[in-house]
């Protein structure tokens, strides 16, 4: 007889080798897969990374190139860009008379969705026509003033020329040295004028005669962009909800609802900051220049319309645009008449002044919720970044960031138990590590903390 003591103890380990298997299986599967979750966000996190790094290099060693394929795809998109642009201007109008005519319209239309059809597309209507009639109304005021202007320069420059010439004769006639030194002047500017025309004007023609051609059609495209912009924008009015709902359900889609919830509110305050800042500054700057209108023809002073343009549209810029209009009215202004020059320029300041301290505050409030510091940092920085835009649409940029960093970090604080409020660090020595309370540098302040933190300890 053959002995299966043996054979039956290793099956017994065999199957005892099973059951384990089977029992430990599971969680060895839940824990690996867990691992392996770990390891691929951890190789994601790593990938994005090195990808980021990589068009920071790009971007920073070949900027060139960058600004290039930037400046080609705003070009590209110019129109689209327009669109959005006079969308968004001209939405609060389009929405105050959507309004009105929809609660005409709701009672004698048959169903609600036809009233407000009618009622969005005669407010579309509305808002353009208003936009057209301020740029027609703008147009119409500035080109007249421009062509009396060069007018009036062309018919006094021969007079004005005779009397400095007559005045050189003056004074050359009590002093031959005098007179000596300014033929000089003038014979060394005729030869240069001389030289100018044989050296640089005749030889390029050819490039100013192009450069003017490309002008032209430059100007032709840009017309032809500005009148694709406006189609653009009456799609964009006219379907806002279903682009709006359209871009929440790609927000709730990329993130969690805390977060999503998050970016939407972020979203919706991005929102109120831009249209309460760009809507208050084109009133407030519609107020100065009717201000600056009626003053200035009060006054009697040379191309008021002109001048008074130039002032309410340069106010649209903050903190700088008084000056930058300024300079331009006053050269205008002093070019005709030295003395109402000098009165201009009192009036500019003291209506500055108004506008400053009375109208804008009334109409901004504290729209944007920056100091004075921030808004001219930003006006510097993105001005020089993006020039003109750049200085009108800066200030609302940088309100954003500080809004989005300042929610940031007084959640931080929040969830360490920690003060969030500024005022708590004005005066602060320090944050007590026990209470996680301020201390600040007043010595009974102080000694009261250090009781408390001592008592708890």
């Amino acid at each position: 007889m053959h002995k299966s003591f043996p054979a039956e103890k290793g099956e017994f380990k065999l199957e005892e080798l099973k059951q384990n298997e089977q029992i430990q299986t599971p969680k060895t599967k839940k824990t690996d897969e867990f691992h392996l979750k770990q390891i691929t966000i951890i190789a994601l996190a790593i990938f994005i990374t090195f990808c980021c790094c990589i068009l920071f290099f790009f971007v920073i060693y070949r900027y060139n190139g960058f600004t290039d394929f930037w400046k080609k795809l705003t070009y590209i998109l110019q129109p689209v860009i327009i669109g959005l642009v006079v969308a968004y201007l001209l939405n609060p109008l389009m929405k105050l008379i959507d309004g009105k005519l929809f609660s005409l319209f709701k009672g004698k239309m048959k169903s609600e969705k036809k009233a407000k059809k009618i009622s969005r597309g005669l407010a579309i209507a509305g808002a353009l026509l208003f936009l057209v009639g301020i740029i027609v109304l703008l147009i119409a005021a500035i080109v007249p003033s421009i062509i009396q202007s060069i007018q009036g320069i062309i018919s006094t420059l021969p007079a004005e020329v005779r009397s400095l010439v007559d005045w050189i004769n003056d004074i050359a006639k009590g002093d031959s040295q005098i007179a000596d030194i300014a033929e000089e002047v003038i014979t060394q500017a005729g030869n240069f004028f001389e030289n100018w025309m044989k050296n640089t004007l005749l030889p390029q023609a050819e490039v100013y005669i192009s450069s003017i051609t490309s002008g032209v059609i430059t100007g032709v495209k840009f017309v032809i962009n500005i009148l694709v912009g406006l189609i653009i924008s009456v799609y964009v009015m006219a379907s806002q909800e279903k682009f709006a709902g359209q871009a929440k359900k790609i927000i709730y889609a990329i993130f969690k609802p805390v977060r999503a919830n998050v970016v939407v509110e972020t979203v919706r305050k991005s929102n109120e900051i831009f249209g309460g800042f760009i809507s208050g500054k084109i009133l407030d700057s519609a107020i100065i220049g009717v201000i600056a209108y009626i003053v200035l023809a009060i006054m009697k002073m040379p191309d008021t319309m002109l001048v008074a343009v130039i002032i309410g549209v340069t106010n649209i810029i903050p903190f700088f645009g008084p000056f930058i209009g300024a300079i331009p009215s006053f050269i205008i202004i002093v070019l005709q008449n030295p003395v109402q020059g000098l009165y201009f320029l009192i009036f500019v300041i003291i209506l500055q002044q108004v506008d400053g301290n009375i109208i804008g505050p009334k109409i901004l409030g504290d729209s944007t919720g920056l100091s004075s510091f921030w808004v001219v940092f930003a006006i510097l920085v993105f001005g020089g970044l993006w020039g003109f835009p750049g200085m009108l649409l800066g200030v609302p940029i940088m309100a954003v960031i500080y809004y989005i960093v300042s929610n940031v970090v007084t959640y931080s604080l929040k969830k360490r138990g920690i003060p969030g409020t500024e005022i708590d660090y004005v005066n602060l020595e320090r944050i007590d590590k026990h209470t996680n309370q301020p201390v600040y540098e007043t010595t009974e302040k102080n000694k009261k903390q250090d009781e408390k933190s001592a008592g708890e300890a």
